[in-house]
């Protein structure tokens, strides 16, 4: 599968730098290789960079800080949304600089990822851990805040069927809010399934990446479609 040899040469070139823990354009990067559809995020090391990007990306895009030492870009200012000129890109560059630095400033930084912007929409986290009794789990459940405050999840072991998959989402009490509440339209469900299928694969058959966590995932009406917002991937140990 011409997939996971791609796949597996990445990870590759990630051990080779002595990192376990991607960072997040590196994460989509993989991601997408999979066929997970993801926002483009590319590294820009200086602000001109960052301007070229966003040209090429088109507008409006986001700025995220760089840093294989900060996990939570948003606890240190380090995330600027909607930007839509030039001018908004170098003030967010210099921005998130001067935030990381006051906030962590031993923090090994590379610079920032410019992404294309979507439109928020309905948010949900898919992720994966290998269990150590079990092995590769998948979990799906409300995204954003909400995974935390809610703890409304469900899991299956990978890799998914498609009615896995559909199940996994209906289980969730938050269902509701997919399925259409108080006249707004249902949400596609079958393009969150087809990510959480993809992911249980991935899972399953690339045990090198030991967590993995899409959060948020935005879930568009139906007929839209589906697509990660931010992810996360760490690798295990040789």
């Amino acid at each position: 599968m011409a997939a996971k040899k791609s796949v597996l040469e990445f990870i590759s070139s990630i051990k080779a730098k002595k990192r376990r823990e991607l960072l997040e354009f590196e994460a989509k990067n993989l991601i997408s290789i999979w066929g997970i559809h993801t926002t483009r995020a590319e590294l820009a090391h200086d602000v001109q960079g960052a301007v070229k990007l966003a040209r090429e990306i088109k507008y409006p895009v986001v700025l995220k800080v760089a840093s294989p030492d900060i996990i939570h870009k948003s606890d240190v200012r380090g995330v600027k949304v909607g930007l839509s000129s030039e001018l908004d890109v170098k003030h967010a560059f210099e921005e998130i600089m001067a935030n990381v630095r006051a906030n962590k400033p031993n923090a090994n930084v590379l610079g920032v990822t410019v992404q294309e912007y979507v439109p928020p929409a309905r948010e949900v986290v898919v992720g994966m851990v290998h269990d150590k009794t079990f092995g590769p789990t998948v979990m799906f459940g409300l995204g954003g805040v909400w995974v935390d405050v809610m703890k409304d999840i469900s899991f299956r072991l990978a890799p998914l069927t498609r009615d896995g998959a559909l199940e996994m989402i209906s289980e969730v009490k938050g269902y509701l809010l997919l399925t259409g509440t108080r006249g707004a339209p249902p949400a596609d469900i079958e393009a969150l399934a087809d990510i959480i299928q993809k992911v249980g694969q991935l899972a399953a058959e690339v045990p090198e990446i030991v967590e993995m966590d899409l959060n948020p995932v935005f879930v568009f009406d139906k007929g839209k479609g589906a697509i990660a917002v931010d992810a996360r991937i760490v690798l295990g140990e040789d």
